[in-house]
This record gives C-alpha cells, structure tokens and sequence, in this order.
C-alpha cells in the first residue's frame, strides 16, 4: 500500500497513513512482521481527541505528573451516562478509582468471590475474563450465547444453578456490550439476567469498557439501571471508544446495595491509575462528544463497508453485523478453513485478526476483526483475507 497525504477529514479514522501508523509502537503495529496488515487488537487507528490531547499536554507542560486524585472522573462519566443514556441516577459517591477495567474486575471478584469459586461468562467472550479468573484461582462456568448471539436465559439460569450449588458467592462476569460479537444487551435481556441472579443469590460484575460505542437504533442500557441491579458492580472507562488503553484508568461504579464494598478495594489498587490516564479520561468524557460522535459516524461507514466487501470477496464468510463496539464477529466455518481460520489468514493472507478459539466455547471457525481503520485499509485487509481462499 503506498502512503498519501491524508485529506483533511472530520472522520478520525482517515487522518493517519499506513507509514504514520506503521512508525506506531505499540502491540498492534509491532507484534507481527512488518509485511503483515494488523486488524486484531482493540486499538483504533485514530489521533487523539482535541480534548484529550490538550488535557495531557498541558500536564506535561506543567510537570503535573503526579498522582491521581479527585472527584472529576467520577463527575464527568455521571454526566456523560445522563447525557447519552439518560442515567441520571450515578452517585459518584459510589464509585472508585482503578488502574484498569480488567484489574478493576479482578479486584471486585477477589472481593466477591472465594479460592475456587465459580465465576459465570457467556461465552463466547472476551480472552482475558478466562485468564483472569485463572489467575485468581476460580473457575468459569460457561452460560452459552443463543444461537442469535445474545443472552440465552435458559442457558444462564442452568449455569447459575451450578454456580450457586457449589458456592455461596458466586459472581456472573457481563460483557456489555458483548465483546467479541458486538451484540448490545437490551433492557429486558438485563433485567432477565438480573432477575436470575437475584433467585440464584448470584452478585453481577458488568464489564462496560465499549458502552460510549453503539450506532443509531441501538441504545445502550446500564446494567446499574435495570430493575434487581442493586447489589451489582460495573467496571467503566474511556478506554475503548477514545483509545486511551496506553493512559491507564478505569473507574468501578456499584449499585446501592454494593456501594460500602468498594472501601473494601486496597489503597494500592485505588491509586494504580496513571494520573495522566485519569486526565485523559476525565477529558474524553467531559469535553470529547464530538469526536465521539465523528468516530461514531466513522464506524457506522465502515460497518456498511464491510459487509459489502465481505459479499463481494469473501461470499462464505457470514457476519450479522456489530450493534456496538467497532469489532466484527465474523462465521468463517464456510470457507472450509477449519476451526481456526485466523492461522491461514495469516499465514496465507498476511493479515492478523483474532482466532475465534481463544474466546472459548462456540469461537471455533470465527475470526474477531478490529475494523476501526481506514476504509482502504479495512479493504486491503479482506482482500488479503480472501487472497488465502485462492
């Protein structure tokens, strides 16, 4: 691909070259050979929100560099939740600093649950909600999707079940949105949930890292909001849909009946967020609707583009496409692949994306790919992936 001036744009996502992202350093533009197009790992090929950026020069600027502190992160994601989705009920006194969303849940599920205790997911689901629990000596019991891709309550009801029977504390970790397929819980799915939870006395900790992230007809629901949520914990951030993951901050926000838990987290893990991340968050969410909303707009294209390119080159290839998240969950069991298709794509193809088995059960012959790019970037990429058919 041959590099160009990029034309001025009100889209983040065509401001960048491919030379100006290849001079990147982080995992996604380094991990793989130089001759290998990445489309894998949740990083957007975007410059930073004028707010964004502003916030953290200024701190460089002034050698503020210190530690964390302050309410203002907090204040500004209950603003942001009541303008976008009409959550008016977030007490920033019910919340708490983390470095992370994922070393937010870790902490919450120490919390919550014992050595050994079962921990519910749907699968399949984001890589590091099995390896964390892992790591924490617990153990995950599956609740599968439904063959729509959404929360199958018969399936999650037989999985707490199981929970509650081997443990009094067991937790049901949420991605919602649902990553890898990109699925926006409703209202009434939550409420569902919840409701299941409150007869299996299951406590619910919510991984909402991409909720800024969902496209027109698509609202996004709090999982704090729904009826039965009380005793639950959502872990949020400006992460994913400002890509901040390099500015470390995350902000854990519980229900009233779970409020008095969050004491409970240790001093060194409430103040591990990078100063500069809780800047660059509290920014993000204050001052960065508009960038949001171009990006929004961005993704939306994009999303309209790939289904297009996917029928033209890669026909075998099925996707119902994202309500949420700019991440595809893409059915390549048709290609005749096998089980994992993301191998071939690049060894043949010279293009990353993830392999659907890391996502545990129900990921064999799927692909996640990150389409957060250029339009003709996000065309190289399926013409490589169909290039490995030939």
């Amino acid at each position: 691909m041959e590099s160009t001036t990029p034309p001025p744009q009100d889209n983040p996502l065509r401001r960048l070259t491919i030379d100006q992202l290849r001079r990147r350093t982080s995992v996604k533009w380094r991990i793989h050979p130089a001759d290998v197009l990445p489309a894998w790992v949740a990083e957007m090929d975007v410059t930073l929100a004028e707010p964004v950026a502003r916030a953290v020069n200024e701190a460089i600027a002034l050698g503020d560099t210190g530690y964390a502190t302050g309410d203002g992160f907090a204040e500004a994601l209950s603003g942001f939740a009541a303008e976008r989705w009409g959550w008016t009920g977030m007490d920033t006194a019910r919340t708490a600093i983390v470095p992370d969303v994922m070393q937010g849940v870790a902490e919450v599920l120490k919390l919550r649950t014992e050595p050994g205790g079962p921990v519910v997911v749907n699968s399949p689901v984001y890589t590091p909600f099995y390896q964390f629990t892992a790591n924490l000596g617990r153990k995950v019991i599956e609740a599968p999707l439904g063959a729509d891709g959404r929360i199958d309550l018969a399936n999650l009801e037989s999985a707490f079940a199981r929970a509650s029977a081997r443990s009094r504390r067991p937790v049901y970790l949420l991605s919602n949105p649902h990553n890898p397929t990109g699925v926006v819980h409703t209202a009434a799915e939550l409420e569902g949930a919840a409701t299941l939870a409150g007869e299996y006395g299951v406590r619910v900790v919510a991984d909402e890292i991409h909720a800024p992230l969902t496209y027109a007809g698509t609202p996004f629901t709090p999982y704090l909001t729904v009826p039965g949520s009380e005793r639950g914990v959502s872990l949020m951030s400006a992460s994913k849909a400002w890509n901040l993951a390099g500015l470390k901050a995350g902000l854990a926000v519980a229900g009233p009946e779970a409020a008095h838990e969050l004491g409970d987290i240790p001093e060194e893990v409430t103040h591990g967020a990078s100063h500069l991340g809780v800047l660059a968050h509290t920014a993000a969410f204050a001052e960065g609707g508009a960038w949001l909303d171009a990006l929004l707009a961005g993704l939306d294209e994009n999303r309209r583009l790939l289904s297009a390119l996917l029928a033209e080159h890669l026909p075998s290839v099925t996707w119902t496409p994202s309500e949420g998240t700019y991440l595809a969950w893409l059915d390549c069991r048709g290609t005749g692949l096998g089980e994992d298709p993301a191998a071939v794509f690049l060894e043949r193809g010279r293009v990353a994306v993830n392999s659907g088995l890391i996502y545990g059960s129900g990921g064999e012959g799927f692909v996640r790919l990150n389409f957060a790019t250029s339009p003709e970037i996000l065309t190289e990429v399926v013409r490589r992936m169909a290039s490995a058919l030939d």
